[in-house]
């Protein structure tokens, strides 16, 4: 049996013409992370969600590999990262396989420049240190210390941190 949120104003049907008070259109956006099966979200833009005003190089975020296929011995000081100002530089992977990277980052600052959509996997992000919000086409999450922030694949998102050093655990 499916469940639903609801968040804001929503037709009474679900694909049906969906008109603001002025008469214009809101626009419709089915969002799910495995295409059209599983789980999704309906949601309905003010502005129509597919506008893009400018791209920016792309940037590769895989891991270079030094030791491929070699168990040893390792030891992290998650806590001595250089910080970088911006939130993906910052990002140094330390643990990697075919299925899970986990990468530690100490962004100096707030990803307000761009906004950032993984297309590939999903994003497990744990604080470390400082507080802020994570804004999301879905909404806003404010965070803190020892929270978890589970960012699906394909959602468009920014981070605001609110204070200091920010020290992020990327799973």
């Amino acid at each position: 049996m499916p469940f639903y949120q609801k968040l804001g104003s929503i037709p009474p049907k679900r694909h049906t013409v969906f008109r603001k008070e002025n008469g214009e259109l809101y626009h419709e956006q089915l969002f799910g992370t495995v295409g059209f099966d599983g789980m999704s979200s309906l949601m309905y833009h003010v502005e129509p969600p597919t506008i893009v005003k400018n791209f920016v190089e792309q940037v590769d975020l895989n891991p270079e590999i030094a030791h491929e296929k070699q168990l040893q011995m390792r030891s992290f000081a998650g806590f001595k990262v250089v910080p970088a100002n911006d939130y993906l530089e910052s990002r140094v992977a330390v643990l990697v396989n075919n299925d899970c990277q986990i990468a530690l980052a100490a962004p100096k600052k707030s990803l307000r420049d761009y906004f950032y959509k993984n297309a590939d996997c999903d994003e497990v992000i744990f604080i470390h240190q400082g507080s802020g919000t994570l804004r999301t086409q879905l909404g806003n999450i404010p965070f803190k210390y020892g929270d978890y922030l589970v960012v699906p694949r394909g959602i468009i998102y920014q981070i605001d941190f609110d204070t200091g050093r920010k020290s992020l655990i990327h799973r």
